[in-house]
């Protein structure tokens, strides 16, 4: 062996062990993604306890508005006992923040949007930054198979139904 075959035999094992270490995670659905992820466990125990696992399973393709622990930290006990008490409530909270179709952050336009609820959020678009009624989104663009998920930093509440 030559002396230039020793130098480079140790950093190709090392690419081989390394890259074999730092292998991308298999792409998931939107509800294993958010499940997946430590930032979305409040969200993701609410769409299991709201029985819209299986939706968010499904074909789609969904965008999800998908508020992080943070912004549900930010609701009130009362209201989250209120949701948690009565599951027609929750999924139209939930459904609130899904919009049919798969939609990246550089594809959304600003205007009105029907929500899987059936009312319309308002989604506004300047450069990268993106808002969804009151709320911010702090990461866009986290990819699932059957969609896409933008978190948020406001958990959205539906409008009142009318009477």
């Amino acid at each position: 062996m030559n002396r230039r075959s020793l130098l480079i035999a140790p950093v190709f094992a090392a690419v081989t062990v390394l890259t074999g270490c730092a292998s991308v995670p298999a792409p998931t659905t939107v509800a294993d993604t958010l499940a997946a992820r430590p930032e979305f466990s409040t969200l993701a125990k609410l769409v299991k306890d709201a029985g819209l696992e299986t939706t968010l399973n499904g074909a789609g393709p969904f965008t999800v508005m998908a508020p992080t622990n943070a912004a549900f930290a930010k609701v009130p006990a009362k209201t989250l006992a209120e949701l948690a008490a009565n599951q027609s409530q929750l999924q139209a909270v939930l459904n609130y923040h899904v919009i049919p179709g798969a939609f990246a952050s550089n594809e959304i336009k600003s205007g009105n949007v029907k929500t899987a609820q059936g009312a319309n959020v308002a989604i506004a678009r300047a450069g990268t930054f993106v808002t969804v009624e009151d709320a911010v989104v702090t990461q866009a663009d986290i990819k699932a198979t059957n969609g896409v998920i933008h978190a948020i930093d406001t958990v959205l509440m539906p409008p009142a139904p009318r009477r």
